[in-house]
């Protein structure tokens, strides 16, 4: 049975079916994520069908980050980057990717976790470190929520518009998560920018009356 055919056969289940492919999505990333999520949007038939699918695949990708949480978790630092080291490649995830993340929670644990949703790959396996380093669980669960609806729901709606117009969602797909990402960035930098700015601000007042 070939991929386009288990994926057929999961959706014949509904609902359901969007949760369990949106919770594997977080451990085999065979097909990146916007692509499979602008081809289920393109399966459904009306826009309620849209709200449910996104509340769905929502509860599943939410189910995959709280697992990998939960092995962060359990294992710790040192077993954790062992078994990345040694397992990692065959997931498109080495030691190197790990220590980006996990140097990315030594800062703000909730905007980490939010942008790192929406980010490809990142978004994968980012609750592993936060296991790892224990983030307030209501923080993750939080932060990853809003950040994988932010995620699933533009790219399951413009599957849904773009149905029957035979536009390649891979190309789509593509050009609208680099659009994200590069929002994101901004923000970032801007935020960043703006906190250099309030403190270079507060130095020069207590230097002022002083």
């Amino acid at each position: 049975m070939d991929a386009a055919h288990l994926v057929a056969m999961v959706l014949s289940f509904g609902l359901p079916g969007l949760l369990f492919i949106a919770l594997a999505e977080k451990f085999t990333p065979i097909i990146p994520s916007y692509v499979l999520l602008m081809l289920l949007g393109m399966t459904l038939p009306n826009s309620g069908m849209l709200a449910l699918a996104i509340l769905a695949t929502a509860v599943g990708s939410l189910t995959g980050s709280v697992i990998w949480y939960g092995a962060g978790r359990l294992f710790g630092a040192a077993r954790v980057e062992r078994i990345v080291a040694r397992f990692g490649k065959y997931v498109f995830f080495n030691g190197r990717h790990y220590q980006h993340l996990a140097n990315a929670y030594r800062r703000n644990h909730f905007w980490v976790t939010l942008f790192g949703q929406t980010i490809p790959v990142a978004r994968i396996y980012l609750a592993l470190p936060a296991g790892v380093f224990a983030i307030q669980p209501i923080v993750f669960v939080g932060a990853a929520a809003l950040g994988i609806l932010l995620w699933n729901a533009p790219f399951l709606t413009l599957g849904y518009l773009l149905r029957g117009s035979g536009h390649d969602p891979v190309h789509v797909g593509f050009w609208v998560s680099a659009a994200l990402v590069a929002t994101e960035m901004t923000i970032l930098v801007g935020y960043r920018l703006r906190g250099r700015i309030v403190r270079r601000s507060v130095r020069c007042l207590a230097g002022a009356g002083s």
